[in-house]
């Protein structure tokens, strides 16, 4: 099953993450399909927290893979702060 799931990719105690596309099978931090965002959740000053690419996601979605708890948040917190925009 493909699933979109975070992948850290930060130093310790200052964690950063990638927003990945992977089959379920493989490790967290190992091979991925692609790469539909980022997010830094220590963001700070012109940082941005959260970076996606929200058709990509949509699209990824409608072929059936099932993103996690966490990135079903991130993407409803995308999408309301691009809607204020």
């Amino acid at each position: 099953m493909v699933v979109i799931r975070l992948n850290r990719i930060g130093t310790k105690h200052a964690p950063k993450y990638r927003i990945t596309v992977a089959d379920q099978r493989r490790h967290p931090q190992g091979q991925f399909l692609e790469v539909v965002g980022h997010y830094n959740p220590k963001a700070s000053g012109k940082d941005k927290s959260l970076e996606m690419d929200l058709a990509k996601a949509k699209e990824w979605i409608r072929k059936g893979a099932q993103p996690t708890e966490r990135v079903k948040s991130l993407i409803r917190k995308f999408e309301a702060g691009q809607g204020k925009n």
